[in-house]
């Protein structure tokens, strides 16, 4: 098991804004917490609106027809109930393997064709038991991307051989509780975007050419004439994640590197804690 490192190509030309990253940072899976606004001199008791006369049913429902960023995002705000129904559950797609059953809305049998009905900010919780295939998937918009089991090892994506990677990351995004097995190339591919990784099992098969396999890599760099843009939009942050085989744990070869990093060593594995952001 070796140290870090990202590839290099230009990153897509989109452009985060402030509204996206702190969404998909408070947004679920995050615990739900107290949430109240009130301007400074007034007493407004949100709960005699007229609309808080609505069961829970009727306004989980409206909040569904809202775009999860910005407006249902903005709803969760309001106050401690509609925080609670914004961010349920019930909003998330889900991918579940096919089945004979009749098809259910927001349901599908593969990570891709989830993520290609998702809306920027949405939620995908991906099944447990298993292993979903994953190979060059690419998301293009802010989204969590969460496994359904108790721990990462009950939710498996499988990277084919030949594949570039399991997911390619060109938005602002999270992952949450998966084990992603790549057999060559990376799990996680960076290429622009905040990529949060959490309680994650990222694993490189053992074989003859191990030393082109990389859990993570990132080609994030700066290019020139994106002077307007933040320091720091693009970074890769792990926290409590197993990575196990391939010749280094990060390939940077772009404008990031690490910082703060912190290893405990297990019998099998390492688990890392990191950041890999702007020189």
């Amino acid at each position: 098991m070796a140290a870090a490192t990202v590839a290099a190509q230009s990153p897509a030309a989109e452009e985060a804004v402030d509204l996206e990253e702190t969404a998909m940072a408070t947004f679920p899976p995050s615990s739900v917490g107290r949430w109240k606004r009130r301007k400074k001199g007034t007493s407004v008791a949100v709960d005699l609106a007229p609309i808080n006369c609505l069961d829970d049913g009727c306004l989980m429902h409206i909040f569904s027809l809202l775009s999860p960023i910005p407006d249902r995002y903005s709803t969760a705000l309001v106050c401690q109930r509609w925080r609670h129904l914004a961010c349920h559950p019930r909003h998330w797609l889900r991918v579940e393997r096919p089945s004979k059953a009749p098809q259910v809305p927001g349901v599908f049998p593969d990570l891709e064709s989830a993520i290609s009905a998702a809306r920027p900010g949405d939620t995908i919780l991906i099944s447990a038991g298993g292993s979903h295939p994953a190979s060059d998937v690419q998301v293009r918009k802010p989204l969590c991307l969460v496994g359904g089991g108790d721990i990462a090892d009950d939710t498996i994506l499988t990277c084919s051989r030949g594949s570039d990677s399991a997911i390619e990351f060109l938005s602002t995004c999270k992952v949450v509780n998966l084990t992603v097995r790549a057999e060559l190339g990376c799990c996680f591919l960076h290429r622009s975007g905040r990529l949060t990784i959490e309680d994650c099992v990222l694993q490189c098969e053992e074989n003859a050419l191990d030393f082109l396999s990389f859990p993570i890599v990132s080609t994030a760099q700066t290019s020139p004439s994106s002077s307007s843009r933040k320091h720091g939009e693009d970074r890769v942050t792990v926290a409590q994640t197993r990575i196990e085989g391939g010749a280094k744990a990060v390939l940077s070869c772009g404008t990031l590197t690490l910082q703060h990093v912190r290893a405990i060593y297990a019998p099998k594995a390492i688990f890392f804690w990191f950041e890999a952001v702007e020189k």
